[in-house]
């Protein structure tokens, strides 16, 4: 079913609620180490996907080229080891709002596409947001090279920079039918499990709670959100969608505080403002578009 380009970004607006999900789920699933939870995760979003195509007679539009895989599965598997290991290896709520710089990212690489210019508000937006990533590192002390927490805001960061990455190099394959994401998953999910096997312990998921959280993860901010999101931004106004996704690191602030793996105080708040207000001056010709004037 092909949708208007309103509806489509629509849909592309739900992968932003759902990704709002992610760090508390992630937070929620135990002591998982990270290329497994990447497995986990990803083998029940690409499982259930790929046994759908399968069943509705549609297995055949996994077969794109060599170059839409590295994209898409670079894309996901990148991403989310990336994430995961920064959530393991330094406090969550600092590390969710560093990845989140990824839609300053975005509206960076987007000046610098064709038919578009990189103006000095895209660069005063990023240095905002910045400063507020910073902010929050130099709130626990941990700016030195010895800091028990550098390599997790590293993964952070990086994690912000290969999702920019991605979603920007999506747009021009618009082609692609969205899904292809099932064969994207599914070979995260072998890519994961191989580096589990190869550099981590393994520690399953303990209780009812902390399988439930890995299976909301592999179902909604690792399944379903990947795939109208790729939806949306092919097929609907990525600059709105853009806009729309500096709501994320608020929520995802609001909801790891509200749910005890994260406070809110004077230092979170400012941070988070930075952030947001940082993402808003970037994205100023997305939100506050001219209107011709009449002839």
């Amino acid at each position: 079913m092909q949708f208007g380009s309103k509806a489509a970004t629509a849909l592309g607006m739900l992968a932003i609620l759902m990704w709002a999900l992610l760090g508390v789920f992630t937070a929620g699933s135990g002591h998982v180490p990270p290329f497994l939870l990447n497995a986990l995760c990803f083998g029940i979003s690409g499982g259930l996907s790929v046994s759908w195509l399968a069943a509705s007679g549609r297995i055949g539009l996994l077969r794109q080229p060599l170059k839409v895989w590295i994209v898409g599965t670079g894309g996901l598997f990148g991403f989310h080891a990336l994430y995961f290991t920064a959530l393991r290896n330094a406090p969550a709520l600092e590390a969710n709002l560093i990845n989140y710089l990824w839609p300053l990212l975005i509206v960076l690489m987007s000046g610098l596409l064709p038919g578009e210019r990189l103006r000095p508000h895209h660069l005063i937006g990023v240095a905002v947001g910045f400063a507020g990533a910073a902010l929050l590192i130099a709130s626990r002390g941990v700016l030195s090279i010895d800091s028990g927490y550098a390599f997790g805001y590293g993964a952070a960061i990086a994690s912000a920079l290969t999702w920019s990455s991605y979603s920007v190099i999506s747009r021009g394959m618009a082609k692609v039918p969205t899904e292809a994401v099932s064969g994207f998953c599914l070979l995260t999910a072998l890519l994961s499990l191989a580096a589990h096997f190869l550099f981590e312990t393994t520690v399953l998921p303990q209780g009812a709670t902390e399988w439930t959280m890995v299976a909301l993860l592999g179902i909604f901010p690792v399944g379903l959100a990947f795939f109208v999101w790729d939806y949306g931004i092919k097929n609907g106004d990525i600059q709105v969608l853009g806009a729309a996704a500096y709501a994320a690191p608020v929520l995802s602030t609001l909801l790891l505080a509200a749910t005890g793996y994260g406070t809110l105080n004077t230092v979170t708040a400012l941070a988070s403002l930075l952030v947001t207000v940082g993402a808003l001056i970037a994205a100023k010709d997305m939100l506050f578009k001219r209107r011709p004037s009449a002839a």
